[in-house]
């Protein structure tokens, strides 16, 4: 219960998907935890454009995983999560419209500015944790 309260509660994440050449790439997003799946939208942030590189990514190798941590310098209080899973975009349609209700109840920056872009869909199958 402990990561779920964790995951929910973290205000940022990484999330990392696989480049068509096999390299990582990995962008900080906003996200929110809905049952099993990870949601993260192309928002309205600063960008040269909505089509962001790791909705190609996921064209081609349709993984991903979201890494969320704590830093602390007290070392006794650091931790990690990472969700891993199979991952879809959402362009449009009831789900994606759903991510992003659920995006706004995370983020009140979402309810003036919804995001334009598509939302990334990661179907969890694995937790893993440290400590």
């Amino acid at each position: 219960m402990i990561l779920r309260q964790r995951v929910d509660a973290a205000r940022v994440g990484h999330l990392a998907t696989t480049r068509p050449d096999g390299r990582p790439h990995v962008v900080p997003c906003c996200f929110v935890l809905v049952g099993t799946t990870v949601y993260s939208a192309v928002d309205a942030k600063p960008k040269s454009t909505l089509a962001l590189q790791r909705l190609r990514n996921l064209a081609a190798t349709p993984v991903a995983c979201l890494v969320v941590d704590h830093y602390d310098e007290d070392w006794r209080q650091l931790w990690w999560i990472r969700l891993d899973g199979g991952a879809r975009v959402l362009e449009a349609g009831a789900e994606r419209e759903a991510a992003l209700e659920a995006l706004a109840g995370k983020y009140p920056q979402y309810v003036d500015a919804r995001p334009p872009g598509a939302v990334v869909a990661v179907d969890v199958t694995e937790w893993r944790a440290w400590p």
